[in-house]
């Protein structure tokens, strides 16, 4: 059901070397480039009219308004399941309590006697995000996008989340209902590259915005890269992934358990083990048979995903060599199951989140931990962030310095400009001076 890598005995080569050894989802956002151009420009060029005619061709509705009416919202909050209810404001009160205590704070620095530099963090005007209505919902994605656009003082938030046959024509209704418990009332029937044009250009029913957030499909990550210059974008999110370092003391029961609940996503999901016990392996991979013949989604998601490239219990020699593949593999999730698993989760360098122990896993995150689950994929995390308010924040530098403080340090300015041989650099510093470099005191 799943392949193992053996990677006991030898020295683990060092960087690309190491990561070309590990299981990774193929993912070519550069060929779906050139399909979502076309759809792309046509909402471009005609808007509204193009989003129906995608909605018909893709989802199979024929949409009347492409934005979602107000008592659709509130009709969806008013009948939604009450224990659905409870479960998604306990999630947005944690989350909002999580991204709330991320928010800057604006601060000046005295350079020198009469010259400040102030950092100033301005909350990005207008944001479109993105609800994915595929093989699941995802009303947890509405809140993971919407909080911490809030926090951060976003003026202006709206969502797109695909139509659904299903439901007339509108997206899912726990996505609808999650909006409106979340404030936010300007939401659109519109999926795929198709809803990043929408909100990149803008239509005639909605305004263009100027950065987009939230997962999606190939074809969602297609349309960032297209737009990326033009809009703002989170990432370009690929195939959701797990890696679990784990040692003898790992429950197998647990390991395996939490590999299945990520190759439920998708069959491209990768769920990856890392450990030095063969043991664990052999144990891991018996209660994987055991526990997907009892679940859901087998044969059209998990089972693919398990037995996919991407996926793979990776043996090595210790945990010193473990920490080394989980670093060149930077897991979108990374769950720490040994001993003294906080000391080994803090010399991790590469994941977008890290689970701590047998009683933090990934499903946690994903819902009511308070942590944000919109995080960077194939591998991208050895250089990128997960969704925070810090996202939606841009830190301006407000530059004030008096007469006698530029006069002080006119000399070393012209001084670089010349070397840079940009003489008119310096020259706009004597131009206050009569001409002349001020004599420092």
């Amino acid at each position: 059901m799943i392949s193992r890598i053996d990677l006991r005995g030898d020295a683990l080569p060092e960087g690309g070397a190491l990561r070309d050894l590990l299981p990774r989802a193929e993912f070519d956002v550069e060929a779906a480039l050139e399909k979502v151009r076309p759809i792309c420009e046509d909402v471009h060029h005609r808007g509204d009219a193009a989003l129906v005619e995608y909605a018909e061709k893709f989802d199979g509705v024929r949409l009347e308004h492409v934005r979602v009416p107000a008592e659709a919202l509130a009709e969806a909050l008013e009948q939604l399941d009450p224990a659905v209810r409870a479960a998604l404001e306990e999630s947005i009160r944690r989350t909002r309590i999580v991204h709330r205590a991320q928010r800057r704070t604006t601060h000046t620095t005295q350079v020198v006697p009469g010259g400040t530099v102030t950092e100033k963090w301005i909350p990005v005007q207008r944001v479109g995000l993105y609800a994915p209505g595929g093989r699941s919902v995802y009303p947890s994605s509405v809140i993971m996008n919407i909080v911490p656009a809030q926090e951060a003082g976003v003026e202006s938030v709206a969502l797109a989340s695909p139509p659904q046959k299903e439901f007339g024509g509108l997206p899912h209704p726990t996505i609808l209902a999650a909006c409106a418990l979340l404030g936010v009332d300007e939401v659109y029937a519109a999926g795929g590259a198709q809803a990043v044009a929408m909100f990149a250009y803008g239509t005639e029913s909605c305004a263009p915005a100027n950065m987009v957030t939230g997962p999606g499909n190939i074809w969602v990550a297609a349309a960032k890269r297209y737009f990326t210059g033009r809009i703002g974008i989170d990432a370009e999110a690929g195939p959701t992934e797990i890696a679990i370092l784990a040692d003898s003391t790992a429950d197998p029961v647990h390991v395996a358990a939490d590999l299945i609940s990520q190759a439920e996503h998708d069959p491209m999901a990768a769920a990856v083990l890392v450990t030095d016990s063969e043991e664990l392996a052999e144990a891991t991979e018996a209660e994987l048979k055991t526990q997907v013949a009892a679940t859901k989604h087998v044969d059209d998601r998990i089972v693919p995903a398990l037995a996919g490239k991407q996926s793979a219990i990776v043996l090595v020699s210790d945990l010193e060599d473990g920490l080394k593949v989980v670093d060149a593999y930077g897991a979108e999730h990374l769950e720490i199951q040994t001993a003294d698993a906080a000391a080994r989760a803090d010399r991790v360098r590469n994941a977008g989140a890290i689970f701590v122990g047998p009683w933090a896993p990934v499903s946690l995150g994903d819902y009511c931990a308070g942590s944000n689950h919109v995080l960077p994929t194939g591998g991208c995390a050895c250089h990128s962030s997960g969704l925070s308010v810090q996202s939606f924040l841009r830190g301006v530098h407000i530059v004030d310095y008096t007469r006698d403080a530029l006069a002080e340090v006119t000399h070393h300015v012209v001084t670089l400009a010349e070397a840079e041989d940009l003489p008119a650099h310096g020259a706009a510093l004597k131009a206050r001076f009569g001409g002349k470099v001020p004599e420092s005191k």
